[in-house]
């Protein structure tokens, strides 16, 4: 079984890229078992997606349990951090280096600095892979194809078990027409954002 957990924050996509993944998982015949974590029910609350790929000899909860996953993709920097007790020691992290304002830091006053958050990960342990997220929203032009973009990146590091052709076939299946195109080039223009 290969586990993925997405870290990020409401408004990000984070449920869309966990049903791409799941349709690439099924194009395959493979079983994919997917669940949503909200923490809040507003755009900006901390969301994170669980998706459970393979088969397994014995009935699987669709939540990954902690040192388990094998790769967390962060659409942001303090969530993927958040999220680092469930990876496995030899895990890998994807993330993208744009930083959004948690609420509880907002509620707070209190300072939030992407930068520490992607300097925690560096010194993590784990294999990281940033994606430039300043970057990446300048090439893209629409925040909502962010999630798509990363999940590009992340096959193009070679850190997914699907290619970028195999998303795109996931993104005729899943979502509507007139914005397929769109989400098309951008898995491509995420490869080109890893830094």
């Amino acid at each position: 079984m290969y586990n993925v957990l997405l870290a990020g924050v409401g408004g990000q996509g984070t449920v869309l890229a966990s049903r791409l993944l799941a349709v690439c998982a099924a194009n395959r015949g493979m079983d994919a078992h997917t669940a949503e974590t909200i923490g809040m029910a507003q755009r900006g609350g901390c969301v994170t997606s669980h998706v459970r790929l393979g088969a397994s000899e014995t009935p699987v909860s669709p939540l990954i349990p902690e040192g388990q996953a094998d790769l967390l993709l962060g659409f942001e920097p303090g969530e993927a951090v958040r999220a680092l007790p469930f990876l496995k020691n030899d895990g890998s992290v994807v993330v993208g280096t744009l930083g959004v304002t948690p609420v509880t830091a907002s509620l707070s006053g209190s300072a939030y600095r992407a930068v520490d958050m992607l300097a925690i990960l560096d010194r993590s342990g784990f294999d990281v892979t940033r994606v430039d997220g300043e970057g990446l929203m300048a090439a893209i032009g629409n925040p909502k194809t962010y999630n798509v973009a990363l999940l590009g990146a992340a096959a193009a590091a070679g850190k997914l078990l699907f290619t970028r052709e195999e998303l795109c076939r996931a993104i005729d299946m899943t979502v509507p027409e007139r914005f397929r195109t769109l989400n098309k080039n951008v898995l491509f223009i995420g490869a080109d954002h890893i830094i």
